[in-house]
């Protein structure tokens, strides 16, 4: 079981299943104005996401199986909020099925103060940051301590008021425990409108609401379209409709504020208030507040010309150019339905020299059936045209992640001669097609200053049990060497809820570089850091994982089965793919030894899950490590009741030895059982 072994046969990176969204009526939207409490009740709240104080995403909709939804205004240090998420978490304990939520609108409050204030009140339901306002503004929040009990069949609100009498303006004869009493009984609410005595919350935009009918589509809208959306909404665009005017936009304009709303589109999961990345793609906070202001205004077209019908142009089909060298990928017939296989053709390189890679560009041949592709170069042809242990990677294709580019100064150095192998993973979508796949490369004139790394935080280990809705899973390396990180990739498949990568250095302390609160199977991209992020050695990168394989997953194909690592979709990953370069290693010195050593240690690190150094035995839980679990005390030579490298390596070769052993005794057997059958003498014991 050697890494690269694994790396290369689980190195899977997943693509879009394209969203389209019919063309509906504008929703109700909701009144930006402060609004006197009674008009709360019976008001529909519209679908929204927002993170919480872990740094995860919290969707209302999301949970479309719960009795019922309680949304709570909070801000930090205010005693009326306090209280309210106290007798909150009482109530969380009560009816364990239903969804709690605080809100905290207020300016004067952001992530990071959010985050202390969840830690020093002991709060573990989500604490939510409106950053933008959005959702406090249109749910008509005034206050703190405003609780809504929201029915999720109807998406409307059935009370709304105090948590309890400690937040009531004047004393009434039920709150929030006694409206939820009712509503999960099926009875009718006695008293769904209590008036609130909290700390005032400002918003501002609400001054603003009268000017928004006069937001400038030409000059205001249309560029953000074409600066944010255009280059997957054009034609020939990955998108499954286009932004050619305003008369398209106006018509999905009511999906563009939803979308927006829920943070997915533009489709960029990174989180806005963790680093800063190359190409980010996330709306600031003023683009997204136009938006959707004009769209609640109506979305008029006002005065002036259509930039969208003279700047929106066919997408080009190199969009980095023409490429240096073009290979076509083997055809390969496609069937209707099914699960196919990852297939790993493998075509004889046609570079006669050596070459600097700078960049690869994939054009899938069907978007719909082409999950994902992996090259890399082989030195030697595979006498079968199979092959993908590849010695170099040559990059990989998703839909939202066709091209692959290094920074200025740094490339890869491909041998000439030898094969290039692909990973391909197909989807059947109900039409058998012949997919025709390309791959274009782009070289250097002259070889680079520094060297292009990549590695992989992968845990093949990993078992999600069955209904488990917020399931942790963590792999981690330790860095040999001092390194330069370029870019971060997290990739799960249908049950991944978010990830996020975390850098511990040697002195304890620690920094989140990447943090993806919302996972979205759907696109799959690399994360490039504006900056090179310089991280010491001895420091380790740790991956987090959250999976949510309960039946509030709406894309979850079994909620009933406990999963674990494996190819397909329906199966599961954690795997986040690095590049870096080694700080000591330049074109003209490399550190090859400093790459096996990393790679050495990482099947090891993949499963130590408490990052203590040791292999407990509750730690070996994949069915992969039967043979580890059955003879654990064997392995355990100091008898510490754990593993350490040097035990777990030998506990490795012991296997190894053994999983060898009985494949040549079954090979035997084979060709015992084979001669007898042709009337040939048997070979001797």
């Amino acid at each position: 079981m050697t890494r690269k072994t694994i790396v290369a046969a689980l190195a899977g990176v997943s693509t879009l299943a394209l969203l389209t969204v019919g063309l509906s009526a504008l929703p109700q939207v909701e009144s930006a104005n402060a609004t006197p409490a009674s008009a709360a009740v019976g008001k529909t709240v519209d679908n929204f996401m927002l993170v919480d104080q872990n740094g995860v995403a919290w969707t209302l909709r999301y949970d479309k199986i719960a009795p019922a939804v309680v949304l709570v205004t909070y801000a930090n240090g205010d005693k009326t909020s306090r209280d309210a998420a106290k007798a909150v978490e009482a109530l969380k304990a009560k009816y364990p099925t239903v969804e709690f939520a605080l809100i905290d609108s207020s300016n004067a409050d952001n992530r990071d103060s959010i985050a202390a204030e969840a830690k020093a009140q002991g709060i573990t339901v989500p604490l939510l940051a409106d950053n933008f306002q959005l959702v406090g503004g249109a749910m008509g929040v005034t206050q703190t301590g405003e609780a809504y009990l929201v029915d999720p069949k109807t998406w409307t609100v059935l009370y709304h008021g105090p948590v309890d009498a400690s937040g009531a303006a004047k004393k009434a004869d039920g709150y929030l425990a006694e409206a939820l009493e009712a509503h999960v009984a099926g009875k009718p609410i006695a008293v769904n409108d209590v008036a609130v005595k909290g700390k005032e919350i400002a918003f501002p935009d609400r001054a603003t609401k009268g000017q928004w009918s006069k937001i400038s589509y030409e000059k205001d809208i249309a560029p953000i379209l074409v600066k944010n959306c255009v280059d997957c909404h054009e034609p020939g665009g990955i998108a499954p409709w286009q932004m050619t005017s305003y008369e398209m936009v106006k018509g999905f304009s009511p999906m563009i504020r939803e979308v927006l709303r829920t943070d997915r589109m533009p489709p960029y999961n990174a989180d806005p208030t963790i680093g800063h990345f190359k190409e980010d793609a996330n709306l600031s906070e003023a683009d997204t507040k136009t938006l959707i202001h004009w769209i609640e205004a109506g979305s008029p077209r006002g005065a002036g010309d259509d930039p969208l019908k003279t700047e929106v142009k066919q997408r080009a089909e190199w969009p980095l150019g023409k490429p240096d060298l073009i290979v076509k990928i083997p055809d390969y017939n496609v069937p209707a339905t099914g699960v196919v296989d990852y297939q790993t053709p493998a075509i004889a390189s046609p570079l006669k020299e050596g070459k600097w890679l700078k960049a690869t560009t994939f054009k899938a041949g069907s978007r719909q059936a082409v999950h994902h592709i992996l090259a890399g170069w082989l030195p030697k042809m595979p006498a079968n045209g199979q092959g993908f242990e590849w010695n170099l990677s040559m990059g990989g294709y998703a839909v939202g992640a066709e091209s692959n580019k290094a920074p200025d100064g740094w490339g890869t150095y491909i041998p000439p001669g030898g094969a290039i192998s692909f990973q391909m993973h197909y989807t059947p979508f109900g039409k058998a097609i012949t997919d025709h796949s390309e791959v274009g490369f782009y070289f250097m004139d002259k070889p680079p200053t520094n060297m292009m790394r990549q590695t992989v935080l992968l845990d093949p280990t990993i078992v999600i049990p069955a209904g488990e809705a917020r399931h942790h899973e963590r792999s981690y390396i330790v860095l040999p060497a001092a390194i330069q990180l370029y870019g971060a990739q997290p990739h799960a498949h249908y049950r991944g809820y978010s990830s996020k990568l975390t850098v511990i250095y040697p002195d304890g302390k620690q920094k989140v570089l990447l943090n993806l609160p919302n996972y979205d199977f759907n696109w799959q991209r690399e994360y490039i850091f504006k900056d090179l992020i310089n991280i010491p050695a001895g420091s380790k990168l740790v991956a987090d994982y959250i999976y949510d394989n309960s039946p509030m997953n709406q894309s979850n194909p079994d909620p009933k089965k406990t999963i674990q690592w494996g190819d397909q979709s329906f199966e599961e990953m954690l795997f986040t793919a690095i590049r870096y370069r080694w700080v000591d290693e330049t074109a003209d010195h490399k550190r090859d030894d400093l790459q096996e050593k990393l790679q050495q240690s990482e099947i090891f690190t993949a499963i130590d899950d408490n990052m203590n150094g040791k292999l407990e035995l509750a730690e070996l839980k994949s069915d992969m490590l039967q043979p580890l679990r059955e003879h654990f005390a064997d392995f355990d030579v100091d008898h510490d009741g754990s593993l350490s490298p040097a035990e777990f390596g030998g506990a490795m070769q012991a296997v190894q030895k053994a999983q060898q052993a009985r494949y040549e005794e079954q090979q035997k057997q084979h060709h015992e059982e084979n001669a007898k059958a042709n009337g040939a003498p048997q070979s001797s014991r």
